[in-house]
Protein backbone atom coordinates (compact mmCIF):
# COMPACT_ATOMS: atom_id res chain seq x y z
CA UNK A 1 0.00 0.00 0.00
CA UNK A 2 1.42 3.11 -0.98
CA UNK A 3 1.62 5.85 2.17
CA UNK A 4 0.66 9.86 0.91
CA UNK A 5 3.83 11.91 0.57
CA UNK A 6 3.75 14.65 3.35
CA UNK A 7 5.21 18.11 2.82
CA UNK A 8 5.41 20.11 5.65
CA UNK A 9 4.01 23.94 5.45
CA UNK A 10 5.55 24.92 8.49
CA UNK A 11 9.30 25.43 8.62
CA UNK A 12 9.48 26.50 12.34
CA UNK A 13 7.92 23.26 13.80
CA UNK A 14 9.46 22.76 17.20
CA UNK A 15 9.36 26.35 17.35
CA UNK A 16 12.04 26.77 20.76
CA UNK A 17 14.37 23.80 19.55
CA UNK A 18 14.74 25.75 15.91
CA UNK A 19 14.86 29.17 16.74
CA UNK A 20 17.92 28.05 19.58
CA UNK A 21 19.84 26.02 16.84
CA UNK A 22 20.02 29.30 15.04
CA UNK A 23 20.74 31.49 17.65
CA UNK A 24 23.40 29.19 18.81
CA UNK A 25 24.69 28.73 15.20
CA UNK A 26 25.04 32.71 14.76
CA UNK A 27 26.80 33.31 18.24
CA UNK A 28 29.22 30.78 16.81
CA UNK A 29 30.12 32.59 13.79
CA UNK A 30 29.82 35.87 15.91
CA UNK A 31 32.34 34.37 18.00
CA UNK A 32 34.68 33.44 15.33
CA UNK A 33 34.54 37.07 13.95
CA UNK A 34 35.77 38.06 17.56
CA UNK A 35 38.08 36.01 17.90
CA UNK A 36 39.81 36.17 13.96
CA UNK A 37 39.70 40.20 14.64
CA UNK A 38 41.04 40.18 17.83
CA UNK A 39 44.25 37.74 16.79
CA UNK A 40 44.83 39.98 13.54
CA UNK A 41 44.61 42.64 15.71
CA UNK A 42 47.38 41.40 18.08
CA UNK A 43 49.47 39.51 15.96
CA UNK A 44 50.19 43.34 13.31
CA UNK A 45 50.47 45.50 16.28
CA UNK A 46 54.20 44.69 16.26
CA UNK A 47 54.60 45.54 12.70
CA UNK A 48 54.36 48.91 11.07
CA UNK A 49 52.82 50.30 8.35
CA UNK A 50 52.63 53.48 5.98
CA UNK A 51 49.56 54.91 4.41
CA UNK A 52 48.60 58.49 3.50
CA UNK A 53 46.94 60.59 4.38
CA UNK A 54 45.77 64.02 3.08
CA UNK A 55 48.95 64.03 0.92
CA UNK A 56 51.09 63.12 3.79
CA UNK A 57 52.89 59.83 4.76
CA UNK A 58 51.50 58.83 7.91
CA UNK A 59 53.29 55.69 9.49
CA UNK A 60 51.74 53.75 12.32
CA UNK A 61 51.04 50.68 13.75
CA UNK A 62 49.25 48.09 11.48
CA UNK A 63 46.77 46.68 14.13
CA UNK A 64 45.58 50.59 14.29
CA UNK A 65 45.86 51.37 10.67
CA UNK A 66 43.55 48.06 9.50
CA UNK A 67 40.81 47.78 12.23
CA UNK A 68 38.08 49.87 10.61
CA UNK A 69 38.11 47.66 7.56
CA UNK A 70 38.40 44.42 9.18
CA UNK A 71 35.71 45.04 11.30
CA UNK A 72 33.46 46.00 8.32
CA UNK A 73 34.73 43.68 6.52
CA UNK A 74 34.03 41.31 9.53
CA UNK A 75 30.42 42.74 9.81
CA UNK A 76 29.80 42.43 6.24
CA UNK A 77 30.82 38.57 6.82
CA UNK A 78 29.24 38.20 9.75
CA UNK A 79 25.80 39.24 8.48
CA UNK A 80 26.15 37.33 5.01
CA UNK A 81 27.54 34.15 7.01
CA UNK A 82 24.62 34.44 9.61
CA UNK A 83 22.06 34.99 6.93
CA UNK A 84 22.81 31.37 5.48
CA UNK A 85 23.45 30.02 8.93
CA UNK A 86 19.94 31.09 9.39
CA UNK A 87 18.78 28.99 6.26
CA UNK A 88 21.13 26.13 6.60
CA UNK A 89 20.04 25.44 9.99
CA UNK A 90 16.63 26.14 9.52
CA UNK A 91 16.97 23.53 6.77
CA UNK A 92 18.92 20.94 8.65
CA UNK A 93 17.04 21.69 12.33
CA UNK A 94 13.40 21.20 10.05
CA UNK A 95 14.79 17.74 8.57
CA UNK A 96 15.01 16.71 12.52
CA UNK A 97 12.13 18.04 14.35
CA UNK A 98 9.43 17.19 11.73
CA UNK A 99 9.89 13.75 12.06
CA UNK A 100 10.25 14.18 15.71
CA UNK A 101 6.73 16.01 15.73
CA UNK A 102 5.57 12.71 13.33
CA UNK A 103 7.04 10.63 16.34
CA UNK A 104 5.16 12.18 19.22
CA UNK A 105 2.30 12.38 17.37
CA UNK A 106 2.13 8.90 16.10
CA UNK A 107 3.34 7.29 19.03
CA UNK A 108 0.67 9.11 21.41
CA UNK A 109 -2.16 7.32 18.64
CA UNK A 110 -0.29 3.73 19.34
CA UNK A 111 -0.20 4.54 23.14
CA UNK A 112 -3.58 4.33 22.87
CA UNK A 113 -3.80 1.66 21.35
CA UNK A 114 -4.15 1.70 17.33
CA UNK A 115 -1.63 -0.87 16.57
CA UNK A 116 -2.46 -0.34 12.92
CA UNK A 117 -0.61 2.74 12.84
CA UNK A 118 2.44 3.26 10.76
CA UNK A 119 4.88 6.34 11.01
CA UNK A 120 5.30 7.54 7.80
CA UNK A 121 8.00 10.12 6.94
CA UNK A 122 9.22 11.61 4.00
CA UNK A 123 12.39 9.61 2.22
CA UNK A 124 14.72 12.19 2.66
CA UNK A 125 13.90 12.74 6.71
CA UNK A 126 17.08 11.65 8.75
CA UNK A 127 15.65 9.74 11.32
CA UNK A 128 14.10 6.59 8.53
CA UNK A 129 15.77 3.80 10.00
CA UNK A 130 14.07 4.92 13.35
CA UNK A 131 10.59 5.32 11.83
CA UNK A 132 10.99 1.56 10.24
CA UNK A 133 12.10 0.10 13.08
CA UNK A 134 9.05 1.66 15.19
CA UNK A 135 6.90 -0.02 12.52
CA UNK A 136 8.40 -3.14 12.54
CA UNK A 137 8.04 -2.90 16.73
CA UNK A 138 4.46 -1.68 16.58
CA UNK A 139 4.01 -4.49 13.91
CA UNK A 140 5.25 -7.50 15.98
CA UNK A 141 3.07 -6.06 18.96
CA UNK A 142 -0.19 -6.08 16.81
CA UNK A 143 0.37 -9.86 15.39
CA UNK A 144 0.77 -10.67 19.02
CA UNK A 145 -2.19 -9.24 20.43
CA UNK A 146 -3.90 -10.53 17.65
CA UNK A 147 -2.83 -13.87 18.54
CA UNK A 148 -3.68 -13.17 22.00
CA UNK A 149 -7.61 -11.95 21.13
CA UNK A 150 -7.80 -15.55 18.40
CA UNK A 151 -7.14 -17.51 21.59
CA UNK A 152 -9.59 -15.59 23.64
CA UNK A 153 -11.59 -16.53 20.87
CA UNK A 154 -11.98 -19.69 21.15
CA UNK A 155 -11.71 -19.46 24.78
CA UNK A 156 -14.93 -17.94 24.51
CA UNK A 157 -16.71 -20.55 22.20
CA UNK A 158 -15.17 -23.22 24.32
CA UNK A 159 -17.23 -21.11 27.30
CA UNK A 160 -20.45 -20.94 25.20
CA UNK A 161 -20.56 -24.60 24.44
CA UNK A 162 -19.69 -25.38 27.50
CA UNK A 163 -18.76 -29.22 26.65
CA UNK A 164 -15.91 -29.79 28.71
CA UNK A 165 -15.01 -27.32 31.85
CA UNK A 166 -10.95 -29.18 31.16
CA UNK A 167 -10.80 -27.91 28.07
CA UNK A 168 -11.68 -24.31 28.97
CA UNK A 169 -9.25 -24.66 31.84
CA UNK A 170 -6.40 -25.85 28.87
CA UNK A 171 -7.14 -22.76 27.12
CA UNK A 172 -6.79 -20.53 29.71
CA UNK A 173 -3.62 -21.75 30.89
CA UNK A 174 -2.22 -21.53 27.02
CA UNK A 175 -3.79 -17.90 26.70
CA UNK A 176 -1.54 -17.28 30.35
CA UNK A 177 1.37 -18.81 28.57
CA UNK A 178 1.21 -16.87 25.43
CA UNK A 179 1.03 -13.29 27.71
CA UNK A 180 4.05 -14.09 29.35
CA UNK A 181 5.70 -15.38 26.23
CA UNK A 182 5.14 -11.97 24.58
CA UNK A 183 4.86 -9.79 27.14
CA UNK A 184 7.26 -8.73 30.13
CA UNK A 185 4.74 -7.65 32.85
Amino acid sequence: MEHPSYRRKTHLIKKDFQIKFIVKFCLIVLAGVILSTALLFLFSQDTLTSSFDDSKLVIRKTGSAILPAVIYTNLITLGVVCIVTIFVTLYISHKIAGPMFRFEKEIKTIGQGNLCKKIVLRKQDQVKEMADSLNHMVHSLHDKVYEIYHEIDILEQTATEQKNPDQMIDRIKTLKQKVKKNFIL
